[in-house]
């Protein structure tokens, strides 16, 4: 098995069937604590039911609730090529605000929708916050296929009406898969009860996403911190992604200027790169002008961050006092940090209820989850969240930080 993990995110109407799908996958995958099966069953038997997965879910929240260590915001199970985690969302308002703050990150997700109900008010909400968070990968299950006497036309015309909603939010889901949990169809193992399905189960779904890269693997963005001049000018920073090694030709943006790395710097020791998540000094060739908050490329890489004074975003507002469109505030990236104002606030919901209040409403409040443009006083080096994180996510502020974000569109992406 592949030592790499990938985080997902399950979300969907109450009564859909999470609880049942996340103790199957559980149990199918033999990622159940000792014995605990066993009780289950018993239980099950006691009340004269079959077992039910549901209640592998309810028994782990009832140890958690007793004080007995079992992290269920954190769920894992095994599969031949990875190790898999399940974010738990029990509330939209900490599942938002730690995906935006980068407290907790899925990298993918799964929208559950019961074939009998079909498509909810809230199916459509799930989705939506699926569609903020810019989450690319995202398989559909079309659960409780059984009620439905796993019939065809049912679970096209799910797909359909799902098809439809989810374009209008850009949504492009990876798979569509016609389940049951309860049952066990086309979770861990294919079934005969779907003759007319040929796609892949919900495991093998899973095991074709993709894991984030390696920070190290990805293009080079030193963040600059500081400037010291000693007996020579060294340019202090991170390197939040790539690698940095002496003799390499930079560009510093935003200016565009380019040089070449002299030296790599580190206190007390000989060294001659720098990799991602190391802090570090470097010397440049000639003599630039370089400053807090710039940010170092490779002068020859394809895929540069983007120079900007507008944004598109999505913020989540943390600040008791209410913002109004129009005053000034602080934008926060890395090292950055500039004078900016709200342009327009495109839409905001309710991060409790997940209810759309309104468009272009001219506030944001506490708690509240805003899709906005952000024009910013002067230009700034930043990316869309899902190709580098550390330049995607910002924060706003006036004295303290009010709102944490992530950058979804950049003008020059058109």
């Amino acid at each position: 098995m592949n030592e790499e993990n990938l985080k997902f995110v399950i979300v969907g109407h109450i009564d859909h069937g999470k609880s049942t799908l996340i103790g199957r996958l559980l149990y199918d995958t033999g990622s159940l604590p000792e014995g605990k099966i066993e009780e289950i069953k018993e239980i099950c038997e006691s009340l004269g039911k079959d077992i039910e997965f549901g209640y592998v879910m309810d028994h782990l929240e009832e140890e958690r609730d007793q004080g007995i260590t079992i992290d269920t915001a954190q769920i894992f199970f095994t599969t031949e090529k990875r190790r898999y985690v399940i974010i738990d969302a029990p509330g939209h308002v900490e599942f938002l605000r730690n995906m935006i703050t980068g407290a907790s990150q899925a990298e993918a997700a799964m929208l559950i929708v019961d074939a009998d109900e079909g498509v909810k008010e809230q199916t459509k909400r799930h989705a939506y916050i699926l569609g903020m968070l810019g989450l690319n990968q995202v398989i559909v299950v079309v659960n409780k296929m059984d009620l439905v006497l796993y019939d065809q036309q049912r679970f096209d015309a799910v797909k359909e009406e799902l098809l439809k909603f989810l374009s209008e939010i850009r949504i492009t889901p990876s798979y569509i898969i016609p389940i049951s949990a309860k049952e066990g169809d086309f979770v861990a193992g294919k079934t005969n009860r779907m003759g007319w399905y040929d796609g892949p189960t919900v495991l093998e779904a899973l095991d074709t996403l993709e894991t984030r890269e390696s920070a190290r693997d990805e293009p080079l963005r030193f963040v600059v911190q500081d400037v010291y001049n000693f007996d020579k000018r060294i340019v202090a920073g991170r390197v939040e992604s790539g690698v940095m090694r002496e003799g390499d030709k930079i560009r510093i943006l935003p200016s565009g200027e380019e040089t070449l790395v002299k030296t790599v710097e580190e206190y007390l020791k000989d060294v001659h790169e720098a990799e991602a998540g190391k802090s570090t000094g470097i010397t440049t060739e000639d003599k630039l002008f370089i400053d807090r908050g710039d940010v170092i490329v490779h002068s020859d890489a394809g895929d540069m961050p983007v120079v900007t004074d507008r944004i598109r975003a999505n913020l989540f507002w943390m600040d008791r006092t209410l913002f109004k469109k129009g005053e000034g505030i602080r934008f926060r990236c890395a090292t950055q940090e500039v004078a900016c104002e709200i342009e327009s606030i495109n839409t905001v919901i309710d991060s409790s209820t997940l209810e759309l209040i309104g468009e272009d409403t001219g506030e944001i409040r506490n708690r509240e989850v805003a899709d906005v443009t952000i024009r910013t006083a002067a230009p700034v080096v930043v990316e869309n969240f899902n190709r580098i994180q550390e330049l995607g996510r910002f924060v706003l502020g006036r004295e303290d930080t009010c709102a944490g974000g992530i950058i979804t569109e950049l003008e020059e992406e058109k």
